[in-house]
């Protein structure tokens, strides 16, 4: 018989954290008991798992020790608080925030692209998820810079309200209906007017003019591929769409790989589905692909005219799911059936 784990998940009253839940169920993680954690303002409510409610807890003074497997998604300072107290306890976290990204000694964790980083959990007992946005990219890249050795990347990326969170969401939904009803529109969560716009900027602004976001991209592709040579200019740019981000993607590469190759080797790659028909409709989009769904979609693959050794794609997944829970929860599952 296959042994079963406590499991405890940081933020489940959230919208990330309420999709591990969902995700953990549906792939049928091998849980015990699990842990729903929130701050104490939500103690009292409970979560549905597996038809059962489950009454969530104060992640304060919640004993980490009955824990084998953490997945937290509360925030950096919450994970900055609870995720070495919960590794110090013995229960192993992957952590879905910033906070631990670009520490030398955690790894950095797509399940597609270096699995076998999980290895390095061991001296803290975290494991760090990476950016929604550098994910959904890395997952698509990886088996052509395994082919082609990719040097350069610049990327556009158009990113849900998701990625803000509920209040980012709730506020496209006021907006979009203020408008509707011929209403003066307020902008308070995301700098200026989401609905039917598009705004560049995510997070904040750093000295070198790049927000955060974008320098997320630069750090965390040279450590998840293990690669401080490559270069990654980024755009950051947050759209009116609930879920799902898109990117635009060129990259160079050291050897020449042409559009058909390109298609040839992402459509074996795992976790990777390629639409790239050319006819309207042939390619992805975050509504119609991405949103609820766990692939990495790939489409508008060709040669870059401008540059010899140059690909173009357009990359659309879901960043909840995939760019958050998803990877979590296949984290966890690696880790269980490889290392505790």
């Amino acid at each position: 018989m296959s042994r079963s784990w406590n499991v405890a998940v940081l933020g489940a009253t959230g919208l990330v954290g309420q999709t591990m839940l969902s995700i953990l169920e549906q792939r049928n993680f091998p849980v015990d008991k699990l842990y729903p954690l929130a701050s104490a303002r939500s103690v009292g409510r409970s979560i549905k798992f597996k038809g059962i409610d489950v009454p969530v807890l104060d992640v304060e003074t919640f004993d980490f020790s009955k824990a084998q497997v953490g997945l937290f998604s509360a925030g950096a300072s919450a994970s900055k608080i609870h995720a070495p107290r919960a590794g110090a306890a013995g229960c192993v976290v992957v952590d879905n925030t910033s906070q631990f990204r670009y520490q030398d000694d955690i790894p950095l964790v797509v399940t597609e692209v270096n699995p076998h980083a999980i290895a390095g959990y061991r001296k803290h007992n975290i494991i760090a998820n990476p950016n929604c946005s550098t994910m959904q990219m890395l997952v698509a890249l990886k088996p052509l810079h395994d082919a082609a050795q990719i040097e350069r990347i610049n990327v556009a990326t158009y990113q849900s309200v998701s990625g803000g969170g509920q209040k980012a969401m709730d506020e496209l939904t006021a907006q979009a209906r203020a408008i509707g009803a011929g209403e003066p529109v307020t902008a308070k969560v995301i700098a200026k007017q989401i609905a039917f716009n598009c705004v560049p900027q995510i997070d904040v602004f750093l000295d070198n003019g790049y927000t955060k976001e974008e320098m997320k991209m630069f750090w965390e592709t040279q450590k998840i591929l293990e690669d401080k040579t490559i270069r990654v200019n980024a755009t950051a740019v947050r759209v009116g769409v609930y879920v799902g981000h898109s990117e635009a993607v060129h990259i160079e590469t050291k050897r020449k790989v042409s559009a058909a190759q390109a298609r040839e080797i992402l459509s074996r790659a795992p976790g990777v589905v390629v639409l790239d028909d050319r006819q309207p409709g042939g390619y992805p989009t975050p509504v119609t692909e991405g949103a609820g769904a766990d692939p990495v979609y790939v489409g508008r693959i060709r040669e870059d005219i401008s540059h010899d050794r140059g690909l173009n794609l357009w990359i659309v997944s879901d960043n909840v799911r995939k760019g958050a829970a998803l990877n979590s929860v296949q984290i966890a599952e690696i880790l269980v059936k490889d290392y505790l």
